[in-house]
């Protein structure tokens, strides 16, 4: 597999886990079906798409920039649909974690 295709599958698990955990709150802890099916899933092509990324793309840098783009991707979704707007402790948070998958992927190296 090539980088190429590794990077695809990270953005495809990045997509699918921005989708499953976004509307994990229309799941109603799991109560309603349609949902719930399609969080599950969602979730398990998710973590499919990272474990072929995985094969090309260090565990580090992948899960990282998973974590960092979901989180703050997920977190404008609430923004967006809920209305949960972040205090200036949580934005300065998704700041942080912005910054830190930006130096990971630019200056970290793995041996």
């Amino acid at each position: 597999m090539s980088n190429f295709s590794g990077y695809i599958f990270l953005v495809l698990g990045v997509v699918l886990g921005i989708v499953s955990n976004g509307f994990l709150k229309s799941t109603n802890g799991f109560t309603i079906l349609v949902p719930t099916i399609f969080c599950i899933f969602s979730i398990i092509a998710c973590i499919f798409c990272l474990s072929k990324a995985m094969n090309v793309i260090p565990v580090g840098f992948t899960y990282a920039t998973y974590g960092g783009l979901t989180i703050t991707a997920v977190t404008l979704f609430g923004v967006f649909k809920y209305n949960q707007i972040p205090n200036f402790y949580g934005i300065m948070g998704i700041i942080l974690i912005i910054i830190g998958v930006i130096l990971l992927n630019t200056l970290g190296k793995t041996t």
